[in-house]
């Protein structure tokens, strides 16, 4: 059986013009007031640093502006389906619409058509360019803030680099490349059965090496028995980087789709405890985005029938679910990132709860 689409109608075009102005406009308003508050609060920075007007505007503010497009792209969405549609319900449009013969399923169809166009861009701003701009916000922060956004090192890193191997480091400095403490160790069944450790060790980005003047090694039987030795000039390779001696979940956001699935199946690999956190950014990546479709059919649902309180209600409403999907998906992510939920799971509960909501509403709005 061949399936024929429904092709693009003048009301068709109509809807879709009205839903995509709405949402832009919303954004581009919110901006406008954003960046203006956001400038004002970091004009002295900018000043006494010397920040070059060309530098604000094209490596922080149009670096900032995807960022935050991308943020609220779900509130954007709902306050434009809902004031558009929320009008057009109290001028009796839609109930000439039902009445000529169309069903709300039919009339969904180009509201449909204008969320694939929001979240087309947003997928996109998700997996490849916020990433980017990312680094490059990054980079004019550590020029022309004073509390500027660093790598930032925690005093105790424990990571393992391979199953069974791990490596502590404890006050690991990027300007020096040095660590106060650095051990090594290897496990089997549980059980400690040999370490390295050094002080001052120093890390050389060209070789990827390890070196420290003096270490000592340690080895245990079976029985428990330790060995202990003093060695000279230190000079090892591990397998890590020093990029994931940062902070992950900052780390990870610099990277695109690409880099980040690389990075995960390499701490996979290692049976990095981090695993968890960074699966979380790869599902929300793809979740946000098309929750815009779920977002659109409860704001339509909702603004398609006339109540006391007009579009004010509907606003109100729909701002509620919406500010309560990003609470619970961000409660959901905790319960992932501690490893009492799978990732996937997790980052998708909320859509299946809201779509959920949205197919009730869909039953009860008006036919």
């Amino acid at each position: 059986m061949r399936v024929r689409w429904p092709g693009l109608k003048i009301l068709d075009r109509y809807i879709i013009g009205k839903f995509l102005k709405t949402y832009f406009f919303a954004i581009a308003m919110i901006i406008v007031v954003v960046v203006i508050f956001d400038y004002v609060e970091k004009i002295d920075d900018f000043t006494e640093l010397k920040a070059p007007v060309k530098a604000i505007v094209f490596d922080y503010y149009f670096n900032f502006v995807p960022f935050f497009i991308n943020q609220f792209s779900g509130l954007f969405t709902f306050i434009a389906v809902i004031f558009f549609t929320s009008k057009m319900a109290y001028q009796t449009e839609i109930i000439a619409m039902l009445s000529g013969g169309m069903s709300f399923r039919r009339l969904m169809w180009p509201y449909f058509l204008g969320a694939l166009v929001i979240t087309i861009i947003s997928l996109v701003l998700n997996l490849w360019v916020i990433p980017v701009t990312q680094r490059t916000t990054v980079e004019f922060e550590s020029k022309y803030r004073k509390k500027h956004r660093t790598v930032r090192y925690d005093p105790h890193i424990y990571r393992q680099v391979e199953p069974g191997t791990f490596v502590y480091l404890r006050g690991y400095t990027e300007h020096a490349r040095q660590a106060q403490f650095f051990a090594l160790e290897h496990y089997a069944g549980g059980t400690i059965t040999q370490s390295l450790e050094a002080a001052d060790v120093k890390f050389d980005p060209a070789t990827k090496r390890w070196t420290a003047s003096r270490y000592t090694t340690r080895e245990f039987d079976s029985l428990g028995t330790e060995t202990f030795a003093q060695h000279r000039n230190l000079d090892t390779l591990i397998n890590l980087e020093v990029a994931e001696l940062g902070r992950i979940a900052e780390l990870v956001e610099t990277m695109n789709i690409h880099e980040l699935n690389e990075f995960l199946d390499q701490q996979r690999a290692k049976g990095s405890d981090s695993i968890n956190l960074i699966a979380v950014e790869r599902h929300s990546r793809f979740a946000y985005p098309l929750a815009t479709f779920i977002l659109t059919l409860i704001g339509v649902s909702l603004s398609s029938r006339k109540v006391r309180g007009g579009t004010g209600l509907h606003i109100g409403i729909g701002t509620g679910l919406c500010f309560s999907y990003i609470l619970f998906s961000r409660f959901f992510e905790e319960f992932a990132k501690s490893g009492t939920m799978p990732a996937g799971l997790a980052v998708w509960t909320p859509n299946l709860i809201y779509l959920a909501i949205a197919v009730y509403l869909y039953r009860k709005a008006p036919k």
